[in-house]
């Protein structure tokens, strides 16, 4: 294998990857792996290895010559979609490096295949292990539900205020945060995230991500904005504080969204019976509400009234004060009771919890803008 920088270009009608007007370019130093390496350290893709799943293939363990373990993200052979999405996660994450993000280590583009891979992330997604059916025995006690939470904002804070351009994660989720041996989080799957210049109010796009996480100016009306990754970061605070998953249809119809249903006990004044029961008495309870009203205040319907990333860091770590104003959120509910029609295919990642009428419902409901780009006014 050898390293240097690349550039990898579009996908041919003969699935091969060729130089082309539209290359996307890889800036930082990209390890080269054969596919023949990586078959080695899958042990043939063995599927006592696989970790996972998602939308464009699976996530292997592997061990390298070095005896290094990596996860290797599998691109499958049958997704054209996700041709675009290898394309682009690689030329995202190729140049940044932030101990809240995952690193990757390199690709393989060999014999029709492309792989890219990661450093091995002991504890799997946070999804798994905090509302999940998880055998790992991983106890979230208060400080270390804060210190995710902190964590998950810190490296948002990077991509939308450090990187340059800037960039917009578009699938902030439970599942995309990944946790090591240290329970540290780590921002995984760029594979839908945009650059978002600076001379740009915001971009008009083809709506991507997941349902009960979209913020809904971008989910009704593809208007993206860096104030969409904060709208799906409110959903995953409020998750970590409730211990619950943002879409339970298991419940009576009034207690399934989450996010609804805390909006609800902020009105009345009872934010404590929400707070994950797991946590008993070891929590602050006043630090729990602090960071519920966090999560709304990330989440108004509004995105010119919610706070950027870097304040909301300061907020959670308690360097700033949290207002007292806040606003209605933009509740999933009202996605729902739109009369729009869909004017294109719409890419959505559906929450396993999320029964399939109520997903037909969603889909069914929003309307997706063009691939416009709207500048700023001089």
């Amino acid at each position: 294998m050898g390293c240097f920088s690349v550039f990898w270009g579009k996908k041919n009608s003969r699935s091969q990857i060729v130089q082309h007007d539209q290359d996307i370019p890889i800036t930082g130093a990209v390890t080269i792996y054969s596919s023949k390496e990586l078959r080695k350290a899958t042990r043939n893709f063995c599927p006592g290895n696989k970790l996972g799943q998602g939308s464009f293939g699976h996530v292997y363990l592997g061990k390298l010559k070095n005896g290094e373990k990596v996860a290797i993200k599998v691109l499958s052979s049958e997704s054209r979609q996700g041709t675009k999405e290898f394309l682009n996660e690689l030329s995202v994450i190729s140049n940044i490096t932030h101990h809240n993000l995952v690193k990757l280590h390199g690709c393989c583009v060999d014999g029709g295949q492309k792989m890219l891979v990661y450093n091995y992330v002991e504890n799997n997604s946070l999804a798994q292990t905090l509302f999940g059916n998880s055998r790992s025995g991983i106890v979230f006690d208060w400080r270390t539900r804060v210190k995710i939470c902190i964590g998950v904002a810190n490296g948002l804070t990077y991509l939308h205020e450090e990187v340059r351009p800037p960039i917009v994660h578009r699938d902030i989720k439970a599942s995309n945060i990944l946790l090591d041996r240290n329970l540290s989080p780590k921002i995984a799957d760029f594979g839908l995230a945009k650059f978002f210049p600076g001379n740009m109010t915001h971009i008009s796009t083809r709506v991507a991500g997941t349902l009960g996480y979209l913020a809904p100016e971008y989910a009704i009306r593809g208007q993206l904005t860096k104030k969409a990754d904060v709208y799906s970061f409110g959903v995953l605070l409020l998750e970590i504080v409730s211990g619950r998953c943002h879409t339970d249809p298991r419940l009576p119809l009034d207690e399934q969204f989450l996010l609804e249903k805390v909006w609800t006990l902020y009105e009345s004044g009872d934010l404590d019976s929400i707070i994950d029961r797991t946590l008993k008495r070891d929590f602050d309870t006043e630090g729990a509400r602090r960071l519920l009203k966090i999560g709304l205040m990330c989440t108004q319907d509004s995105p010119k009234i919610r706070p950027s990333m870097s304040m909301v860091a300061k907020m959670l770590k308690g360097d700033c004060a949290v207002g007292d104003k806040i606003m209605r959120p933009g509740l999933i509910t009202d996605v729902m009771d739109l009369k729009v029609r869909t004017v294109e295919p719409v890419q959505f990642s559906l929450s396993p919890s999320m029964s399939p009428a109520l997903s037909n419902s969603l889909l069914s409901t929003v309307a997706v803008a063009g691939s416009t780009v709207v500048e700023e006014s001089l």
